[in-house]
């Protein structure tokens, strides 16, 4: 090697003690001479965005975790008192009816058992929920458990006698001071207007039991859907009537003081439009959680008041009156969807189609059973429904029809909340305790 060439070589410059070790442990040591730099301006926009929504979203549930744990340091001391061998804890009955609209019939109990059930479970009290999965059955059966109620009260009906014999026994009197200790949980609107609704039916209609269900067979059969064209024995139709009722007659009775109600507000948000909503509801739990801990203190505590009748004033509807609890948790109908006010054309739309249907499916059926033609391949591979199968489907779609529209016509928002004057004096309110109102 000449002395030009050794000349244009610049020195290397020895390592580090530090740069040593990196190089012997295979790390580049060209990482100590890195520079941080700021991120590009797309970078930035990534994190500043992931981190706020991360941010938001830790924030809300830590403040659901200590509200919820507020509450339960509150309620947590009555779980812990001695009770005895026989002893039946505190019981309040839950009605969660299905939310217009919605397929899923348990929404407002899922709210229930996320946000009011913990506070309940801390201070001991056990619960039985009802749901219905149509419109309409809360109203039928809170309808249907008072009047059996009423039947054993009036010793119509009677308890089969080897519950007489359990250590557990309770009597009717028992009972129902056992009810109003326990009290009655709503969740929503449309589950507030099924139970009045029901709560009036209860009260209001005979003790006869009656078969709706064979009432409105015998309604079907004598409409002439299923009848010959020139069927010279036909006769007019009959008007089905409910069996009389020896105490339908007689003056209404007072109505015994009622479990107090718990009204606890639930809104479903459905539909594309509802998205925003949804979000900003996503990163604000910690109000929904407020809301029901707040709900299971005011029962656990059993503060109470008279319910606050509605109005009965003309025009009370355009010009505002004395607060009313019938008022309950209105805002949530302006969530409905707008599909639901057409329920009743719908319906009405359906029950012409099947019956234009019905006809057809009707001579096929009876033309194969008295043989006066052969089945067609398609009808020996998919044999057609039979006449006796036609009665069935239209009792089960009638049944439902008139279901949905009644129920629908319950909880419509055109639809006052069901009243009975003999409510003032029987319900009764749950509200927050003194020492929390403020």
């Amino acid at each position: 090697m000449n002395a030009a060439e050794g000349g244009s070589v610049a020195p290397v410059a020895p390592l580090s003690g530090l740069k040593t070790v990196l190089k012997s442990s295979g790390i580049p040591p060209s990482w100590l001479d890195k520079r941080p730099k700021l991120p590009s301006r797309n970078w930035l926009i990534f994190l500043s965005v992931t981190s706020s929504v991360a941010g938001l979203y830790i924030y809300d549930r830590q403040q659901c975790k200590v509200i919820r744990r507020t509450y339960i340091e509150k309620v947590k001391d009555l779980a812990e008192e001695p009770v005895g061998a026989l002893y039946r804890p505190r019981k309040v009955t839950v009605y969660g009816g299905k939310w217009p609209g919605d397929e899923d019939h348990d929404q407002s109990l899922r709210y229930f058992r996320k946000y009011v059930k913990p506070i309940l479970v801390a201070a001991a009290v056990d619960f039985t929920m009802i749901g219905g999965k149509r419109l309409g059955d809360i109203a039928n059966r809170v309808a249907d458990d008072i009047k059996s109620q009423r039947r054993l009260e009036a010793g119509l009906d009677s308890r089969p006698e080897v519950f007489k014999q359990l250590p557990t026994y309770r009597s009717l009197e028992e009972e129902r001071l056992s009810d109003l200790e326990g009290g009655i949980v709503i969740v929503g609107r449309p589950s507030f207007k099924e139970f009045m609704a029901g709560l009036k039916r209860g009260w209001t209609e005979p003790l006869t039991k009656v078969d709706t269900d064979e009432l409105l067979a015998q309604e079907l059969e004598d409409d002439g859907r299923f009848d010959e064209a020139d069927d010279p024995t036909r006769v007019a139709s009959k008007i089905v009537q409910p069996p009389s009722d020896p105490f339908s007659s007689a003056p209404r009775p007072p109505i015994p003081p009622l479990p107090p109600l718990l009204l606890v507000p639930f809104t479903n948000l459905i539909g594309f439009t509802k998205i925003p909503l949804m979000i900003w509801q996503f990163f604000n739990r910690r109000h929904d959680v407020r809301a029901g801990a707040e709900a299971g203190y005011t029962l656990v505590m059993k503060h109470t008041r008279p319910f606050a009748p509605p109005s009965d004033a003309p025009f009370s509807d355009i010009t505002p009156g004395p607060p009313s609890d019938a008022d309950f948790d209105t805002q949530c109908e302006a969530y409905f969807q707008k599909s639901l006010f057409k329920i009743p054309a719908e319906n009405d739309k359906a029950r012409q189609k099947y019956y234009v249907e019905l006809k057809t499916k009707l001579e096929t059926a009876r033309a194969l059973a008295r043989g006066e033609r052969e089945p067609t391949k398609d009808e020996v591979a998919n044999p057609p429904p039979t006449e006796v199968e036609l009665r069935a489907e239209r009792l089960k779609k009638e049944k439902r029809w008139r279901g949905d529209l009644l129920g629908w016509q319950i909880v419509s928002p055109a639809a006052r909340v069901a009243w009975d004057d003999r409510f003032r004096d029987a319900l009764s309110v749950y509200v927050p305790p003194p020492e929390s109102s403020g």
